[in-house]
């Protein structure tokens, strides 16, 4: 958790102007669905150890100001976002990342907030760089299920990110 706060700090703070006010910026906890199961192969449920992952996921985040959870319309997106919703006492909505506006929107509705969202292997590098407005991300590898990307905006295209594995 203090890992979690430290870095939360770092990037509200670095590059981005001195002179914008704290409400100006926007961070985006994006995480790619935790492992999943078997059960169904177009839209599987999480396994077990993807279900503990979920809760240690909210357990981490237990503290952090969340505005928002926002998550693809798939069971083991929506079961990842979930712990972190019902701790925070938040509604998962879906997202649709092929809609060009979602993150315009996103930005503008939560402006000065923290918000959550969970996604795949492809598309939660793509919503990093979208943020960033550069490519800096690849694919996660379809193995890997622990990063998570803070990124701290002032606008789409102009931000800092900081990437931990939990």
């Amino acid at each position: 958790m203090r890992k979690l706060i430290i870095c939360l700090m770092l990037v509200s703070g670095f590059g981005v102007s001195p002179i914008l006010a704290q409400s100006d910026l926007t961070t985006f906890i994006l995480v790619r669905h935790a492992e999943k199961g078997d059960d169904d192969p177009r839209d599987p449920s999480l396994s077990p150890e993807g279900k503990a992952r979920a809760e240690r996921l909210a357990v981490l985040l237990k503290d952090q100001p969340i505005s928002a959870v926002y998550s693809t319309p798939f069971k083991r997106t929506r079961s990842t976002a979930a712990p972190v919703a019902q701790l925070h006492q938040l509604q998962v909505m879906d997202y649709d990342f092929r809609s060009p506006t979602y993150l315009a929107e996103m930005l503008k509705k939560h402006q000065g907030g923290t918000v959550f969202i969970a996604g795949h292997s492809n598309t939660t590098p793509m919503v990093a760089n979208l943020l960033l407005g550069e490519q800096r991300f690849e694919q996660l590898d379809e193995k890997e299920y622990g990063k998570l990307f803070i990124v701290t905006v002032s606008a789409l295209g102009k931000g800092t990110v900081t990437v931990i594995n939990y």
